[in-house]
């Protein structure tokens, strides 16, 4: 497999350019990751989306080392600096977590290390050629696609809450351009296993930049983070956001009525006090 193919500009290209907008996509959790350090704690956010494009990331290398049909060294580069920023998210994770999540996102480390060594082991023996590398893409497309499939939820409650705190359109905007310049470069080298699934990132991209522009302008907040997958909190990363619930969503015109109301009640409070006090003194 040649490092650098003239034969494809054209792929060249765009794997460079997916390259660099993929490594920012990987960087987009680092803020949150120094806000769990600074505070020694997850506050229930959840390992999975990190697990999950870990073994994402570690399928495609496996993919781009066993493909010799087509030059997927930008495949393998991107795919190797996800590994390791996943894996840092990932222990990062097990030192602040509470001891059940530690339980948790170990054994499902274990399960996915141990499912994919046995993946390689049964496909060196059992399968052979291209058809290797067609059973391993299609797995590859599997996992790209929980990937892609995982702001479904947050889009879902973007819709209920008419709220976008926790779907920032900078992070949509590079997950949809990412899925572009991959999507091309699949089709430059005519490998579906790559532009496949980057047509559901595309699209999912796009719909969350269409309903950030439609609730964008909405007078909401939401006070606090809600539960988020049978009770964790997502840290919001290039694949998952943190989601509200609408029992937590208020209209900021009424913070401000509640806040005069308060005020209000204190004043009257203390002129009640002062004629109290008045009152004794003309009676003494």
């Amino acid at each position: 497999m040649a490092i650098f193919s003239t034969d494809n500009p054209w792929a060249f290209a765009f794997g460079l350019l997916g390259n660099l907008i993929s490594f920012m996509v990987f960087l987009a959790p680092v803020p949150t990751f120094y806000g769990v350090c600074k505070r020694k704690s997850t506050e229930g956010f959840q390992s999975v989306p990190y697990v999950v494009s870990l073994l994402s990331a570690m399928l495609w290398l496996y993919y781009a080392s066993i493909n010799s049909e087509s030059n997927d060294f930008l495949l393998v580069t991107v795919n190797s600096v996800g590994c390791v920023i996943e894996t840092i998210y990932v222990a990062l994770y097990l030192a602040y977590a509470p001891k059940k999540a530690k339980i948790f996102t170990a054994k499902l480390m274990v399960m996915g290390f141990g499912g994919f060594c046995s993946f390689i082991l049964l496909s060196r023996f059992l399968t052979e050629g291209s058809t290797r590398v067609q059973l391993l893409g299609w797995l590859c497309v599997g996992f790209s696609v929980i990937v892609f499939a995982a702001p479904l939820s947050v889009m879902r409650m973007v819709i209920r809450t008419k709220s976008v705190e926790f779907m920032p359109f900078s992070l949509s905007f590079f997950l949809t351009l990412s899925a572009v310049t991959w999507l091309l470069y699949g089709i430059f080298l005519k490998d579906i296993h790559i532009a496949v699934p980057n047509v559901l990132g595309f699209i999912l991209g796009v719909l969350q930049m269409g309903l950030y522009l439609i609730y964008r302008k909405r007078n909401i907040m939401v006070l606090e983070k809600p539960d988020y997958l049978g009770g964790a909190k997502p840290i919001a990363n290039t694949q998952s956001c943190s989601i509200a619930s609408n029992d937590n969503v208020i209209h900021v015109d009424e913070v401000k009525e509640r806040k005069e109301d308060v005020h209000e009640g204190e004043k009257s409070s203390e002129a009640s006090d002062n004629e109290q006090v008045a009152n004794s003194s003309c009676e003494v």
